[in-house]
């Protein structure tokens, strides 16, 4: 899978860094040979010696060792690998990257090399949700550092939220996926999926039945192409597939705002099944009976049309731009009517009244609408469809410039 592959792995101080050693097992089991980079907040948390046991290889830790200036060289170390990759990624490493400095031998490498770099940040919810990490990774996500994780779960500190470094499996996909030789290498294709939730108080909201099955497949299929996805799910019963770039968001107004943050894109595929309605007047409070036998009235307020949004752009519009129309009534002719009217590319219709299964299923049957007509697919997975409709993003994107 990575056979001669070479992986410069930096290793940032954070607890996280115990799985560093399980991802270099996995790394090596996969063919690749890791250099490993260690700052000196990481030796709090991992040893050296244990770090270069594993990796077969030493491990470089000091910027001003006159050695290994004479014998490699900071430059010639940030050139040498296929991939640089960061983790545990904390956010004094990721603070380093956005604003370019370079007063280490990690932020030094990070500076000096012109290959891609792969990020897995680990960090104390809070220092995630900081508006300077924000920033930080937007500048990052702009400069096309790719980002594996953080999770969602416990932490060493003892508080939950999202903040946990990636699974060693999860950082060898996404290694995997920044190094694929596919159609759709050095490609960036923005995808979204799922469900929206939109609050109508704190215990209750409006959504769909959409599993986000359909949109985790395609990013799959789209990463296994070769390509940078960057994929912006709703709350979906679905996991997200590993070797992406994950957003997760809940509500429409979240989603037009991490695609807009995520653009520019070579391609942007919109399956997610967006609520067209949100209520204007979502309660603070739990609501409820009176004993007077009348609900409450909920006044509504339509959501934003993301697609249209996307397709209409004069500047920064994705080359190809995709929607999905889920339908129930006559799919052809409203498909037709939905690609006119939001100006996208193309279309990809299914029917999914309750008698066909596919709302939430594992199947799927779609009509591919374009601006040549329409073409039925036959029934068959989720993954065989993403499949076949990557190939053919691949086919109309043609070779990267």
């Amino acid at each position: 899978m990575l056979a001669g592959r070479r992986i410069l792995l930096i290793i940032g101080g954070g607890i996280a860094g115990y799985k560093v050693l399980e991802t270099i097992r996995r790394l090596k089991d996969a063919g690749a040979s890791v250099t490993p980079v260690m700052t000196r907040a990481a030796e709090e948390f991992v040893t050296p010696l244990s770090v270069a046991a594993l990796a077969g290889s030493r491990v470089y830790r000091n910027l001003f060792d006159l050695t290994d200036e004479a014998e490699m060289g900071h430059i010639e170390l940030s050139r040498a690998a296929d991939l640089v990759v960061v983790a545990p990624a904390t956010a004094d490493l990721m603070a380093k990257m956005a604003g370019g400095h370079a007063d280490d031998l990690a932020s030094t490498l990070l500076l000096a090399t012109d290959k891609r770099v792969l990020a897995a940040p680990a960090m104390n919810v809070r220092m995630w949700d900081h508006p300077a990490t924000r920033r930080n990774l937007s500048v990052l996500r702009g400069d096309g550092v790719l980002v594996v994780g953080p999770d969602e779960g416990p932490m060493a500190c003892g508080e939950f939220g999202f903040g946990r470094m990636a699974e060693p499996e999860a950082i060898v996909a996404a290694v995997s996926a920044a190094l694929a030789e596919g159609k759709l290498r050095g490609r960036h294709v923005l995808v979204t999926s799922g469900p929206t939730h939109e609050p109508i108080d704190p215990v209750r909201y409006i959504a769909n039945r959409s599993s986000g099955a359909q949109g985790a497949a395609l990013a799959a299929a789209l990463r296994d192409l070769g390509a940078r996805v960057t994929f912006v799910t709703g709350p979906a019963s679905v996991p997200p597939p590993q070797g992406v770039t994950v957003i997760p968001v809940q509500t429409a107004r979240e989603m037009e705002a991490a695609v807009r943050a995520a653009l520019p894109a070579d391609a942007a595929v919109f399956a997610a099944a967006v609520a067209d309605w949100r209520v204007e007047d979502a309660r603070d409070a739990k609501i409820k009976k009176d004993g007077s036998g009348r609900p409450p009235v909920l006044s509504l307020s339509e959501n934003p049309d993301i697609l249209k949004a996307v397709a209409g752009m004069r500047d920064g519009r994705p080359r190809l731009v995709v929607g999905f129309a889920a339908e129930t009534g006559d799919v052809l002719a409203q498909a037709t009517a939905k690609r006119q009217r939001k100006g996208c590319d193309w279309i990809v219709a299914n029917d999914v009244s309750p008698e066909t299964g596919i709302m939430g299923g594992s199947e799927n049957a779609v009509t591919l609408i374009t601006p040549d007509g329409a073409e039925a697919w036959p029934r068959m997975s989720k993954q065989a469809v993403a499949r076949r409709l990557a190939d053919r993003i691949a086919l109309a994107l043609g070779e990267p410039a």
